[in-house]
């Protein structure tokens, strides 16, 4: 009997990127299935809400089969286990991002040693790409349309103006 794979991909995701959905899609062929947890994090002080977050990667994603999109606001490995996966994804475009990301697979392992963290870098065409830079791309009128899914720019130009 084939064992089921799933892995789970989180993040605040604000907003989410075409980066992001490059991960998704390489990550699924990795994988049977992909849970997409979008994190509360109030700490990172997000721009769109929960609720919205979800609904851009569900929309920007409706079209891949093996993809779970979920918000999430408890602890990671609480989440994996419940989910039944095995494997954390998480991007990583420099080394500033290793090292937090390194940071956080000790800690999830040390709460849960089943749970496998796997680093994956980014296309090179998304290497640059982050929310942050998204986002103040937006701030200053220029065009982000080669950076996210259509619905986000809708709500970009509406939330932040």
């Amino acid at each position: 009997m084939k064992s089921n794979r799933i892995a789970l991909y989180p993040g605040t995701f604000d907003p989410v990127t075409f980066g992001h959905i490059d991960i998704m899609k390489r990550a699924m062929k990795l994988f049977d299935r992909l849970i997409v947890a979008v994190a509360l994090n109030p700490n990172k002080n997000p721009l769109f809400s929960l609720e919205d977050r979800v609904k851009f990667i569900k929309s920007a994603t409706k079209n891949l089969s093996k993809i779970e999109v979920i918000p999430f606001d408890n602890l990671l490995t609480s989440l994996a286990h419940s989910k039944k996966a095995s494997v954390v994804i998480k991007g990583l475009r420099a080394i500033t991002d290793f090292e937090f990301e390194l940071q956080m697979g000790l800690m999830n392992r040390k709460l849960d040693e089943s749970l496998e963290t796997l680093f994956m870098i980014p296309s090179q065409e998304y290497s640059f790409l982050s929310s942050n830079l998204v986002k103040e791309i937006a701030r200053h009128g220029g065009d982000v349309s080669e950076l996210v899914p259509r619905g986000v720019i809708k709500e970009l130009k509406k939330t932040i103006r």
